[in-house]
């Protein structure tokens, strides 16, 4: 029998537990051995709870018990998380965990560390929640030059898009009852300022490149500034809007961004909505493929824990390579990118419009202002033409 602990007993670490019980035949199949949850880590009591009698509040317990092999770390945040993740790994205990802010931040450290005391450091759940894409890509996809990687990647602002796109509220109302709903956090910054969708594309351009990829490198920009207007100019042009992560080999390196996009009827990521996240993956050879599902929520996510606490099962005292060094890739300039761009502005702009752009395809469906996309051109390019436009309402990247 194998003996696992579980760091923090909120939702995705109740639901580690519970899915380890609840398939608790199956896994035993899959992974060649019983597995039992010895201790569950929390500062909280849980009078009543069906495991309150495992619950311990002193991470020495677990850290000093030769039987524990396995920790599913479900704190998030990176302290102590980072600490007690390492300490682990340092007594030779395999980690798998759903934090990806601490992967973002320490991933290869930890993957090192995990290598050099013949155990494993796996995190599968930090990317898509129960969408399977960290070990694709680093088995099924083994054989592939991935040359590009691009998707939704976070189920809160892909709600709210969703919802004012079919039902032409506003971001704060939606966002309200988004945080009704519990589908967004009380401070929702996280999420819809990007910064949740960076670390996820860090940690998969890191995979990509096999280099380390700093979240803070990766330009990003959220949803906030997403209006009614903007979808109503989407709708006319069949079009969706959605917060896309992507990264992307070029001839000098790779660049990578968060920000919101319109997207065409017949792109793959256009039918992605409410909650669902979608990774659209481009190799050399095999070409184009998609990764869609839950990406977040307690099951789902608890499930690709336990999927890597069955992986690690497997392997016990050997480590699965995982190619990520911890060298620093340094990203390419994204502003010499090459897009279209929608752009809105007051009516009185159409001169200088037509002065910095050349003649434009105007869109009109409100009398005080006029819509019109771009040409392909660099983000640097497109930067110092708008400068020629006082009043801009809007600018959307185009997606083709």
């Amino acid at each position: 029998m194998i003996q696992a602990a579980v760091l923090g007993y909120g939702t995705v670490g109740s639901g580690v537990v519970e899915v380890l019980y609840k398939n608790k035949d199956l896994i035993a199949q899959r992974s060649g051995e019983e597995i039992e949850v010895k201790y569950i880590l929390d500062l909280r009591e849980f009078p009543g709870d069906p495991f309150e009698n495992k619950v311990v509040h002193d991470v020495n317990v677990i850290l000093d018990d030769p039987e524990i092999s396995i920790v599913c770390e479900t704190m998030g945040g990176i302290k102590p998380a980072y600490q007690f993740t390492k300490d682990a790994i340092l007594k030779g205990k395999s980690v798998c965990t759903s934090n990806k802010e601490l992967v973002a931040a320490h991933g290869p450290e930890l993957l090192r560390l995990a290598k050099e005391h013949n155990c494993n450091y796996m995190f599968e759940a930090s990317v898509g929640g129960g969408i399977p894409i960290i070990r694709p890509l680093n088995t099924c996809l083994a054989p592939e030059s991935i040359e590009k990687i691009m998707g939704i990647l976070n189920g809160t602002t892909n709600y709210i898009l969703t919802k004012m796109a079919k039902e032409g509220a506003s971001f704060d109302e939606v966002l309200k009852e988004a945080q009704e709903k519990g589908y967004a956090e009380r401070n929702p910054e996280a999420d819809v300022e990007g910064h949740d969708a960076c670390r996820k594309i860090a940690i998969l351009s890191s995979l990509m490149t096999g280099k380390n990829v700093r979240s803070e490198q990766i330009y990003t920009e959220g949803i906030t500034k997403i209006s009614t207007q903007d979808f109503a100019y989407a709708k006319h042009l069949q079009k969706s809007i959605k917060l896309l992560a992507m990264s992307e080999r070029t001839d000098n390196g790779a660049v990578a961004m968060v920000a919101p996009f319109m997207i065409g009827e017949e792109h793959p990521l256009n039918g992605v909505n409410d909650v669902f996240n979608a990774v659209y993956v481009t190799g050399n050879m095999v070409g184009d493929l998609m990764f869609y599902g839950q990406g977040a929520g307690k099951l789902a996510t608890a499930s690709a824990v336990v999927a890597d606490v069955i992986d690690c099962a497997k392997h016990q005292g050997k480590n699965v390579p995982c190619r990520w060094e911890e060298e620093d890739v340094t990203l390419c300039d994204m502003k010499e990118s090459k897009r279209r761009f929608f752009v809105r502005a007051s009516m009185d702009d159409r001169g200088a419009a037509i002065n910095s752009f050349g003649r434009i395809d105007e869109i009109r469906i409100y009398d005080e202002e006029f819509a019109f996309i771009t040409e392909p051109m660099a983000e640097k390019e497109f930067d110092t033409r708008l400068n020629g436009i006082r009043n801009v309402l809007s600018v959307i990247r185009v997606e083709d």
